[in-house]
């Protein structure tokens, strides 16, 4: 009753639940309505902030202490602390926080191509804005579809949906990638390049079911195929190696006194173990 003082009308609003449809109800037959009430922060630009580069970033949070932060620029996940406190990814030092180029460090984008090739290295995804397509507390989902740079590069009706969520436990990532024409298929290579936090490469190791798997050594002139002996890998110079059919590395490290799964539950088949040892610029 706007404008009606006597009714109060600046203290409530109805929004009721009505069967205003005539139901038919038949003998014996019984018809029920529910209706939850289910408080929920609204999910609107509230956790989008500005970094001080200029980017905009989602901050998410949860009950449990944990938090997580994720760009609009390329949709990258810079951050993710534990409830405990323990931050699990990296940014380098050099990294270019202004759109200048792509974020070095995070869970950084390589689509439609990992690595050099027809188009630029790693694709596009990881140097343009994505668009907020829903964000609450504790998740964001991003939206990438094709526009006229990226047609000039590679002119294929796509879409992509990242989702990110942060849980009690952990913190999950969802990439789709959907076809969106009437007829034709396409190819493509996506990777997230992901950069983890670590106490020191000294005290780390990366397990997982490396033993006898044939990896790509990108560090011999040419490269080469090579198999891998061990099922826990410690790094002790400059690493650029492509593992086939692994999908299941431990990040082990024994001076945070903690160890990482990496749970790649669908879609990702194959890991990159890259860290450049001995080189201060990196």
């Amino acid at each position: 009753p706007y404008g009606n003082e006597g009714m109060g009308y600046d203290n409530f609003v109805c929004v009721e639940s009505v069967a205003f449809t005539p139901v038919q109800l038949g003998a014996g037959e019984k018809w029920v309505g529910t209706m939850s009430l289910v408080p929920e922060p609204i999910p609107t630009a509230a956790n989008l902030k500005v970094d001080e580069g200029g980017l905009e970033y989602a901050e998410l949070t949860h009950p449990s202490g944990a938090s997580a932060k994720v760009f609009t620029y390329g949709a990258d996940v810079t951050s993710y602390v534990d409830a405990s406190g323990t931050e699990w990814i990296a940014v380098r030092p050099d990294a270019k926080m202004d759109g200048s180029k792509p974020i070095s460090g995070g869970l950084s984008h390589c689509f439609p191509q990992f690595g050099p090739g027809a188009i630029q290295q790693h694709g596009f995804a990881r140097n343009v804005d994505w668009t907020v397509h829903s964000i609450s507390e504790s998740s964001v989902t991003y939206e990438l579809t094709p526009s006229d740079y990226t047609r000039a590069m590679w002119d294929k009706p796509f879409k992509c949906l990242f989702t990110v969520t942060l849980k009690e436990d952990c913190l999950d990532t969802e990439l789709v990638v959907e076809n969106t024409g009437s007829a034709e298929a396409f190819d493509f290579q996506a990777a997230l390049h992901s950069y983890f936090d670590i106490s020191s490469i000294k005290n780390t190791s990366v397990g997982g079911s490396f033993s006898g798997k044939t990896f790509l050594n990108k560090m011999l002139d040419p490269p080469a195929e090579q198999v891998e002996e061990r099922s826990e890998i410690t790094i002790a110079e400059e690493y650029d190696r492509v593992y086939a059919g692994v999908n299941d590395p431990v990040l082990k490290d024994s001076g945070k006194g903690k160890q990482l799964k990496i749970v790649n539950s669908a879609g990702w088949k194959d890991t990159v173990l890259w860290n450049p040892y001995g080189n201060e610029g990196m």
